[in-house]
Parts: structure tokens; sequence; C-alpha cells
């Protein structure tokens, strides 16, 4: 069959995909590193068709006639419009057709009742928003919506008090705004999660799986650049990484502590605040990352809530009497929340401090995010 110029591209991608287990959004970076001669709409095309195509994976092979059917059957589906008439077709059953495994749409179901996760995973195969947070250590969110205006579609986030939604994608990585460090590129529903860690000017906080460093760029600002962050990762790569974005946002009290660095056992105990945004099964952002819906095993939930235990016992030893430790994760399932929260608060004597964050998959909004801030005895 005759395949057009996007197409071929497609494809291939699709194929590389499958072929390694990098998650799609690297995958089409990498490829379109490899070839730069495809333009701007081009790119946006087949990055569209590719998501497109992994998010109703399902749905497409239930249409298919064929026994095992390859990315290029499910691509000639998608062209001839089979999957719009079948997103509405009563005859399959729910999961299938919101193009979900059963076993994840059963958790989702458990966690939040029927009509609930059929929302949720209606929503999750929508494009996710564009959304910056202004680094209020440079600059404010007005000034900033003031120079963007006329130049590209924004509004602010009706929540987060520093976000910037932007109607159509950018390469924010080209502008000099993002060189200066006036904005990074975070979710709304993460800079809330962020803003439950409030430290003050001269406190000590720990970041304990801290990434390349996201949630600490949105709450740094509230230290003034006093006092002290640390941020901890068992990946090194992603802790120089986070030494760039902290060097590009100003932010010059926080340091990377290795994971086998020595200075940890004189950090024991010492912190006012400790943020555990723990490894899981990224249930609340399957928009940006569909394809962990595809890897998703029997196995994976209870090999994750393990992991979660240990990882909330290692960085609770960094708290000190009386401080607070935020938990938190980007999943929608209970397993992983509510679940948890109550077995930590139960096994450490440890109290809720305010209210749980919870916010759901919006469409045109915030991602899954879940939050508690928990503070141990005085001692």
């Amino acid at each position: 069959m005759y395949r057009s110029f996007r197409q071929f591209h497609i494809l291939n991608i699709l194929k590389e995909y499958d072929q390694q287990s990098l998650p799609l959004d690297l995958v089409l970076r990498d490829y379109f590193r490899l070839h730069k001669a495809l333009g701007s709409k081009d790119r946006g095309y087949i990055a569209e068709t590719a998501y497109i195509l992994v998010r109703w994976k399902g749905l497409l092979d239930a249409l298919s006639q064929e026994k095992e059917p390859d990315w290029s059957h499910r691509l000639d589906l998608f062209l001839d419009d089979a999957l719009e008439k079948a997103k509405k077709h009563s005859d399959f059953p729910d999961h299938t057709r919101l193009s979900f495994p059963k076993h994840l749409f059963d958790l989702i179901v458990n966690t939040h009742g029927l009509d609930q996760a059929c929302d949720i995973c209606a929503v999750s195969n929508q494009p996710a928003p564009t959304t910056v947070r202004i680094n209020t250590l440079k600059t404010t969110r007005e000034e900033m919506l003031r120079r963007w205006k006329g130049a590209y579609e924004v509004f602010p986030c009706p929540v987060s008090p520093n976000g910037i939604v932007f109607h159509r994608r950018v390469n924010f990585f080209v502008m000099p705004e993002f060189k200066e460090g006036l904005f990074e590129v975070q979710d709304e529903g993460s800079q809330l999660l962020a803003g439950l860690v409030q430290p003050k000017p001269g406190d000590l906080v720990m970041d304990y799986c801290s990434g390349s460093g996201g949630k600490t760029l949105a709450f740094a600002p509230l230290m003034q650049n006093k006092g002290q962050i640390y941020l901890h990762d068992i990946r090194e790569h992603v802790l120089q990484e986070s030494k760039k974005r902290l060097r590009r946002a100003g932010i010059q009290n926080a340091q990377v502590v290795m994971a086998e660095d020595p200075k940890l056992k004189k950090l024991k105990k010492k912190m006012d605040w400790v943020l555990v945004d723990v490894p899981c099964t990224g249930t609340g952002t399957l928009r940006r990352n569909p394809d962990i819906k595809w890897k998703f095993d029997e196995e994976m939930l209870p090999r994750i809530q393990g992991q979660q235990r240990v990882i909330f016992e290692k960085a609770l030893s960094f708290l000190k009497p009386g401080g607070k430790i935020v938990y938190s994760t980007c999943s929608i399932l209970k397993e992983e929340n509510r679940e948890q929260v109550a077995h930590f608060m139960k096994t450490y004597q440890l109290e809720l401090a305010g209210e749980v964050f919870e916010t759901l998959p919006i469409a045109g909004g915030m991602d899954g995010f879940y939050g508690a801030v928990l503070k141990g005895s005085a001692g």
C-alpha cells in the first residue's frame, strides 16, 4: 500500500517504540533529532497521530479483523474514521470502548465508581494542556502575561497563582524567557502539589525523590534563598539536570546529595520539611504518558506499593521531631494514596496536617495528583 511521507514516519516511530522500553515522548524526541529535515507542521501531525494510535490501541484492536493487528493496520483504521464511530459503540465493554486494559480499568472503578471512572478514562485519552509555572524569584505572572500578549494565546491557570496555560504547543526551550529562568513547564496540579511544602526562610528541606527538581523549583522561592534544600535521588543523571535547572532559576540555597553520599547520615532527623514524591503507577498522567497503561500488569501495583513503603520510611528518617513530611503521587488509585497514608499514620504515629490534596484529570485542565502533609510528634 502507498504510504504518504507523514505516514511513513509515523509507522517508523511506532516500530521503534515497540522495540525499546522508552516512553513515547522520548522515542519521538530521539527520532526528530535524527530527522532534522522534518518541518514543525509535519512533526506536529506525526506526534499527534502517534499519540492517538497509542492511546486508542485497545479499541483499534477490538475493531480489527486481524488476529494480531500491527501499527500499519491500526493506522488504516484510524484514517478510515473507524475510531470516531467506535468510541460511541454501545456493544463494546466499557474498558474496551475507552481503550483501557481491563485490570487497570477495574482498579479505577474500585477507587472512583463506574461513572467517574469512565469520565477519568475518557479525559485520559485526550491531549494534555500545555502549562507553565512562573518563577517568582525573577518575575510575576502579570508581567509574563503582558510580555506574551499578542505573541501567544495564553491565559492564567484557574487555581495555581503562578500558572499560565498556552493554547497551542510552543517550543519553550528556545524561548529567551526560558533561558533566562523566568518559567518552567509544569502541570497546574503539580504546581499545587508542590505548594503543600511551605518552608520558611531559614528552614531545612529534603526533596527525597527529587528527580530533576521540578517541585523544588516551585517551593524554593518561599525560602528567599535562605536555609537549605537538599535534592536526593538514586538516578545521577536526573540530579545533574536539576543542577542546570536550579542555576537557571537563580536558586542559590539548594544542593544535590547523591544516594551514597556520606553527608546523608549527618542530615538524619534535621529536616523541617521532607517531600517524598514516590514512584507510582502514573495513572494520573496518562494523557502525557499513554504507554503506561499498556505496560500495566497485575504484579505492578503490589510491587510499587512495597517500594513506596520502603522509600517513605527512608525519607521519614530525615524528619526532625515536630517536622512535616509530604507524601505525594501522580496516581489516582486508592491503593497508592489514601490506603498508604493510613498505613503510614498507623505505623509511624503520624497525624494529618490539613486537608488531603487530590486532583483528577480534567479536560483542558490539570492532571491527577495526590498529596498528604503528615506531622510527627514533637519528640
